[in-house]
């Protein structure tokens, strides 16, 4: 009986093979297509969701004190995935770099981090329209010593390198204001990177303006401080700025469809702005009307 079976296994194993083309390849596709459109509906049956973050305040990080999961992102995604019935947000924590991949391989189903909309990254997934724009910025030891002020500032000093965190836009900035990539430390995340500053491994950290402003409030930073006034770097003739946004993978979009209707209800309004107020965003950090197709095209 066991070698039968065994023979039907085998059997029809060959006969999918033959037919890949076909009957069992389009099978398959039918069955992935199911399950991309079920993210949504999946989400909404266990009223749970998972969402990858980086630990990078104000952005998206864990409070040790309570242990929640906080930040701009996860806050306007508990709000927005709560109002399409998926009232739990549970944290997937992933260096910055290893979001994309970790999303695409289904560790989790949103990336809420304060992703910047990319081209680059738009060739890899989905993003939904911007929750804020902000410009750039560098952390510096007290009293900016070398006075750098901008990229181009770090540029006309050969000796100074400059700390990023790993998979972030300021590896492109640096490369265009012509600052060599061996100049360049490359940090897993934002506090490690802010760590080699004040330990004299580098001479600035470069990273969002909101991203400096809200850390350097610590104490534990009081080495620090950011570089005032600070020049954003220029892309294409234009002073560069990012927006931010979540991610999803391609092949959901039923729920980015549903995502995106509730921040088209949500982003501007008064609740919105009482809620990420204690992370220093204000109205000058809302995206206006730019949508992430736009983004999308560069």
């Amino acid at each position: 009986m066991l070698r039968g079976a065994l023979r039907t296994i085998r059997g029809l194993a060959v006969l999918c093979a033959t037919l890949a083309a076909t009957a069992c390849s389009d099978s398959l596709r039918d069955t992935k297509k199911l399950q991309a459109h079920n993210t949504l509906e999946s989400a909404r049956s266990v009223k749970s969701i998972r969402v990858g973050f980086a630990n990078e305040a104000p952005y998206a990080y864990l409070d040790i004190a309570s242990g929640r999961l906080t930040g701009e992102g996860p806050e306007i995604a508990r709000v927005v995935l709560g109002e399409m019935g998926i009232p739990d947000v549970e944290g997937v924590l992933a260096e910055f770099g290893s979001l994309i991949p970790g999303l695409n391989a289904k560790r989790f189903d949103v990336i809420a981090a304060g992703m910047y909309i990319l081209p680059e990254r738009c060739r890899q997934i989905a993003f939904s329209n911007p929750t804020y724009s902000v410009g750039d910025g560098f952390a510096v030891p007290k009293g900016n010593p070398l006075r750098l002020h901008s990229y181009a500032d770090l540029k006309r000093h050969p000796d100074a390198r400059l700390a990023i965190v790993a998979g972030t836009v300021q590896r492109q900035y640096a490369r265009d204001a012509g600052i060599a990539d061996a100049r360049v430390i490359t940090f897993p995340e934002v506090p490690s990177a802010l760590e080699g500053l004040m330990a004299g491994r580098v001479e600035a950290y470069a990273g969002t303006r909101l991203t400096i402003k809200y850390l350097l409030n610590l104490k534990k930073l009081a080495g620090l401080e950011s570089a005032t006034p600070f020049i954003d770097p220029v892309t294409q003739g234009k002073p560069a700025r990012g927006y931010g946004a979540f991610g999803f993978r391609k092949d959901d979009g039923a729920l980015l469809a549903a995502f995106n209707r509730g921040l088209a209800k949500f982003i501007g309004t008064k609740r919105h702005a009482d809620l990420v107020r204690e992370f220093g965003f204000s109205s000058q950090e809302l995206p206006g009307a730019v949508s992430a197709e736009a983004l999308c095209k560069g």
